[in-house]
């Protein structure tokens, strides 16, 4: 069954990477994926959007992908694509809000899948909650071009609301502009991790990147 013990110790740095993150280079994902995992990256989501992957391509990165979190020890989620993520046998599948019902995920990908929600505000939170959710991200905490969705910046302050009405058994990650001078601020709001895109995928060291995160999420 699926433990949130676990899960919530894996995603204090969570890394959010398609080709579209990497020059559409496949080659390139997998490398960028391989450097942040090393850095303690400990739960990987690919979120492939806007690149012209075929299915063929993208069940091959997600294979690649998901190997490395096997090597590493890391939990290996897929964005939307409930699919794919049955065809992988993920650790993980993130829905957004306007995304497959949370119940009818769960009855295509089974009990042994963890789910994850995108939620903004607490009734999305606590509705996530009520339908079963492992996870909730919460944001965007701050302006983000990483994601044309992301919508408006909602602020860590968002999280302390949120965490208040959920209580402390549901696993909640910020995600949206984080950045290593501003994670701290998330999780001192009682997140218990940070969700990042470019704070890896386009720093100069990607495993340099990861470990300055984690060491910020673990101090605080």
């Amino acid at each position: 069954m699926r433990n949130r013990d676990l899960l919530r110790e894996k995603m204090g740095v969570y890394f959010v990477v398609g080709s579209q993150d990497c020059g559409f280079s496949l080659e390139r994902t997998a490398q960028i994926a391989h450097e942040a995992l090393s850095g303690g990256v400990g739960t990987l989501q690919l979120r492939d959007k806007g690149s012209n992957l075929t299915a063929d391509e993208r069940l091959d990165l997600g294979r690649q992908l998901q190997a490395l979190c096997r090597e590493h020890g890391a939990l290996f989620f897929v964005n939307d694509d409930v699919k794919l993520a049955v065809q992988l046998q993920a650790d993980g599948v993130h829905v957004g809000q306007d995304d497959m019902l949370l119940r009818d995920v769960r009855e295509l990908v089974g009990e042994k899948m963890y789910i994850g929600v995108s939620t903004a505000t607490i009734e999305e939170a606590l509705l996530a909650q009520r339908d079963g959710a492992d996870c909730i991200g919460v944001g965007a905490m701050f302006a983000t071009s990483s994601k044309a969705d992301a919508g408006e910046p909602i602020g860590p302050s968002a999280i302390s609301a949120i965490r208040e009405a959920v209580g402390h058994e549901l696993p909640i990650v910020g995600i949206g502009g984080i950045t290593r001078e501003n994670a701290a601020h998330v999780m001192q709001a009682g997140a218990d991790g940070v969700a990042v895109i470019s704070a890896i995928s386009k720093a100069e060291s990607p495993k340099e990147a990861a470990e300055a995160l984690w060491q910020i999420v673990r101090s605080v």
